[in-house]
């Protein structure tokens, strides 16, 4: 048997560390730092889902519960998005997960094999990518296309081109984190009929699907369109849209023909999500709403704000995303963005991300989450302004 230095599999050992997490790391607990690199707002969980917690631990919901997720909550997180999307979503299709970050990687599992590859649709949250590597597969990335007014594009037929006999799927963020780029309906139709033709999966990442701008109330989804058979899984999480990020709870739904497989790789994960935060859940999507209308108002103050006050420098390239509640801004003559970001919290005091930590398509600029109260924003704006200019 040969020695493995380590003593670790040389793909894990070779994985780099978190780019966002690098920066963070760095500036974590300075309390004059005004942290915008994460992807969370500055509000709390609101008091009526931590209630919901807290009652859920007084009635002893503190053992072991079904692997999919209590029935309460599949059926809950059923109806939202049934009533939210064109199709009806039946609770059967519905798995609980810990975390969306979960349900990516109890997807690729169930998916990758050495040698296979996904097609990732970038620049994207990285770790996706991370997830397929950590599997011996190939994580293919396909850029997003840059407008000239510092928006995006997809060109649907670089990403199909993108695929061959060894791709198992296309992964879809919609909206995007970091871009804020929404697919729209006509793309997702055309993907679809791709996906049944080649016989390839559709994972589509729509947790900030509550988050956007437009006014209708979600973003095109998938599910709008798909048959309950189709292989398509979309996969949500609880902490953007009700603030809920330290909660580490999503949700996924599958056509039936991987709901059993999913079923045990949540056995071999975490054997569930805790259950009295899914009691918790349950509250949230019941009482809900008008928080997540007021996150979006939020959001939509820190976007109107921050995006006009970068676009005022010249060599800063950002357009107004549709969706998400991140500027992507890129810097003419920035070829570092980590080294660059390091620089803006030691100089300003700032946390944002590094464009390079998203993938493909995105080294040269920086990510700034606008999920934050306004003289907070209107702060790390004025700092930034002597970096930028």
């Amino acid at each position: 048997m040969s020695e493995r230095s380590g003593g670790v599999r040389p793909v894990i050992e070779a994985m780099p560390f978190s780019r966002i997490g690098q920066v963070a790391m760095a500036g974590l607990g300075d309390p004059e730092v005004i942290a915008l690199w994460f992807g969370e707002s500055d509000v709390p969980t609101p008091a009526f889902i931590c209630e919901a917690a807290a009652a859920a631990l007084r009635r002893g919901h503190t053992f072991y519960t079904f692997k999919r997720g209590i029935p309460e909550l599949r059926q809950a997180i059923a109806g939202y998005l049934s009533a939210l999307h064109a199709a009806p979503v039946a609770a059967e299709r519905v798995i609980v997960t810990s975390s969306g970050m979960s349900g990516i990687m109890l997807m690729a599992q169930a998916l990758i094999e050495p040698g296979d590859n996904m097609v990732i649709l970038s620049p994207v949250w990285p770790n996706i990518n991370d997830a397929v590597t950590a599997l011996g597969g190939e994580a293919r990335a396909v850029a997003l296309t840059p407008a000239t007014d510092g928006g995006w594009r997809l060109d649907m037929d670089r990403l199909l081109a993108a695929c061959d006999a060894r791709t198992r799927a296309i992964f879809i963020n919609s909206p995007s984190n970091p871009t804020g780029w929404m697919m729209r309906r006509e793309e997702q139709q055309a993907l679809l009929d791709v996906a049944r033709r080649r016989g390839v999966w559709l994972i589509a990442d729509e947790v900030y699907g509550r988050i956007l701008y437009t006014g209708a109330p979600a973003a095109p989804s998938l599910l709008d369109i798909a048959a309950p058979e189709d292989r398509v899984v979309v996969i949500n999480s609880f902490s953007k849209s009700w603030a809920m990020t330290g909660w580490r709870l999503g949700w996924l739904v599958a056509p039936r023909e991987i709901q059993g497989v999913a079923d045990k790789l949540v056995e071999f994960n975490t054997s569930g999500a805790p259950t009295f935060l899914q009691h918790a859940a349950v509250t949230a999507i019941a009482e809900g709403d008008g928080f997540i209308a007021a996150m979006v108002a939020r959001c939509r103050a820190g976007r109107d704000l921050v995006v006009p006050a970068l676009q005022r420098f010249p060599r800063v390239r950002v357009a107004a995303p549709e969706g998400a509640f991140y500027a992507f801004a890129g810097i003419d003559g920035l070829e570092d963005s980590l080294a660059f970001a390091k620089e803006v919290l030691a100089r300003a005091k700032v946390g944002v991300a590094p464009g390079a930590a998203f993938g493909l398509g995105g080294e040269g600029h920086i990510r700034l989450c606008f999920a934050s109260a306004p003289e907070r924003l209107a702060k790390a704006l004025d700092r930034l302004a002597p970096l930028l200019g």
